[in-house]
């Protein structure tokens, strides 16, 4: 039995990647078998965790077999929604957008970029890894006509929250926003924000802490 996601918590969903990644690789490897010990192992986590995780699903192990790889690699995949696979648009065709559009990785997990859209009369007409770029007053018209759901939102930070707006109006359920703008749009609108800045804040942090850390461990040695 596949639980609603709404009943799992966000923490949870986020490692189910991560539970993926290393289910895939063990069946690669000639396993038909695995246990949550050594996907906790793996990931640096508590075999308790995986299991309430797994759990939280809707799926359990079985005493001393664990669970099927591939049994679970579909249950997962079904549970996050990657087996269906879902159309998009993307909005803002700049040095991001047009990296996302090439990404071939967002295919294995259900998702398709089938377009971009854009106000730059120099990028319009162009093709990206076979995605047309087109101007972005037909969005409407597209979006209607090829019944999209989800819209990316990579357009510049002083036009996300009218950009947002305007894939709301013409239909978009779900944004996936790649700026760094919370944006102001309708409670029953799916938004799902990537937090670059948060990600390159903790990076730099522990990367300053670690030079600080080295340069006392030099000076010590030097008293």
């Amino acid at each position: 039995m596949i639980m609603k996601v709404s009943s799992v918590s966000l923490p949870t969903i986020k490692r189910l990647p991560s539970y993926l990644h290393i289910l895939r690789q063990a069946l690669e490897e000639g396993h038909e078998n695995i246990s949550s010990a050594y996907i906790a192992r793996a990931l640096h986590l508590e075999a308790i965790q995986v299991r309430k995780d797994l759990s939280a699903t809707g799926i359990s192990g079985q005493s001393g077999v664990g669970f099927n790889i591939a049994g679970l690699i579909k249950h997962l995949e079904d549970f996050l929604g990657w087996n269906n696979s879902r159309d998009a648009f993307l909005v803002g065709c700049g040095n991001l957008g047009v990296a996302l559009m090439g990404y071939e990785g967002f295919r294995e997990r259900g998702l398709n970029i089938v377009a971009g859209f854009d106000v730059d009369k120099n990028k319009i007409g162009k093709e990206i890894s076979g995605k047309k770029i087109f101007s972005l007053e037909k969005f409407p018209d597209l979006l209607e006509r090829l019944h999209i759901k989800i819209g990316v939102l990579t357009v510049p930070q002083n036009r996300a929250q009218q950009v947002a707006g305007y894939m709301v109006e013409s239909g978009i359920e779900a944004i996936w926003n790649f700026t760094s703008v919370r944006l102001d749009i309708p409670e029953h609108i799916i938004v799902e924000r990537v937090e670059l800045e948060c990600s390159l804040a903790v990076l730099s942090s522990r990367l300053r802490e670690k030079n600080e850390e080295s340069a006392e461990e030099f000076s010590g040695a030097n008293v």
